[in-house]
């Protein structure tokens, strides 16, 4: 690691890892019913960590736009919480080590920061690094989620274990696409997986996508980690929107053509028209945020 790149980056700790699996889980990206934010807390919640490294967020977060929380006590300012981007060190279930980059997605200087987290997975000799992300896609609530993979061609293969999309699609990048590039440019495997949320519940929490999430990483990782108490979350979930589609019929014809749908099909195709009943589905959005609000 030359000394530019040690500029942006603090090591507060230096363990002894063995072959650690990276999991990025910085926010701020598309996060379909904030599923791999709670996927990543769920995580971090389940699995002590310390943190060993912290990111110079002057040179990569724009403070206007993540700006800091400051704390008031009876009119006396008492603390300011910067937005940090840090490196924390853990371990599964079985005792397998685990790194976990999380905060806010860099909005500046990205190619130094990807030439950071690589630089840094290299220091720690990572055998693995996984990503995750979300999206809203024409699937019923009513079915299991799915989750897909993305990898550059030298981490195909990692595919084979989650699924992927057909065909060719040009969308706008995260920060997770640069790091994929990058990772295989360093000869470290690395698969960024999503979970598919369905459209219709996509801008509320939706804790079976995030379980999704938690399971794939464990399949294609070969780490332990458990999903039960998300589970049990979504289906209290599912329920509470079963009840409110209950209620309209035409809601409920929407949900039955998505059933329809999935049932037919893989299901996997990024390029799937929404179904005409996308008016409802906006409706049914409108309604279960005045719910929880």
């Amino acid at each position: 690691m030359d000394d530019e790149i040690y500029d942006r980056v603090i090591f507060l700790a230096d363990p002894d890892l063995d072959q650690p699996v990276l999991v990025v889980g910085l926010d701020g990206w598309i996060d379909a019913g904030a599923a791999a934010a709670t996927a990543s807390a769920t995580l971090l919640e389940s699995v002590p960590t310390e943190v060993i490294a912290t990111f110079d967020t002057e040179h990569f977060i724009d403070q206007r736009a993540r700006r800091p929380v400051v704390r008031i006590v009876d009119g006396v300012t008492t603390q300011l919480t910067w937005p940090e981007i840090h490196l924390r060190y853990g371990t599964d279930r079985d005792g397998a080590d685990v790194l976990f980059l999380v905060g806010p997605e860099p909005d500046f200087h990205w190619s130094d920061f990807v030439d950071t987290v690589v630089d840094v997975a290299g220091r720690f000799d990572c055998r693995l690094v996984v990503g995750l992300g979300a999206f809203p896609a024409p699937a019923p609530h009513t079915r299991p989620v799915k989750v897909i993979g993305t990898a550059p061609a030298p981490s195909a293969a990692l595919l084979a274990s989650v699924g992927t999309v057909e065909g060719e699609i040009e969308v706008p990048a995260g920060i997770g696409a640069a790091l994929e590039l990058a990772f295989a440019e360093a000869d470290i495997e690395v698969v960024t997986l999503w979970a598919r949320v369905p459209h219709y519940v996509s801008t509320l929490p939706y804790p079976q996508a995030s379980a999704a999430l938690i399971d794939a990483l464990a399949k294609v990782s070969g780490l332990s980690f458990d999903s039960s108490a998300l589970r049990a979350l979504g289906e209290d979930a599912r329920r509470r929107v079963d009840e409110l589609i209950a209620n309209n019929p035409e809601h409920a014809t929407m949900v039955e053509r998505l059933e329809a749908a999935a049932d037919q099909t893989e299901g996997t195709s990024l390029g799937e028209e929404l179904p005409s009943g996308e008016e409802l589905a906006a409706e049914l959005e409108r309604f279960l945020r005045g719910e929880q609000g």
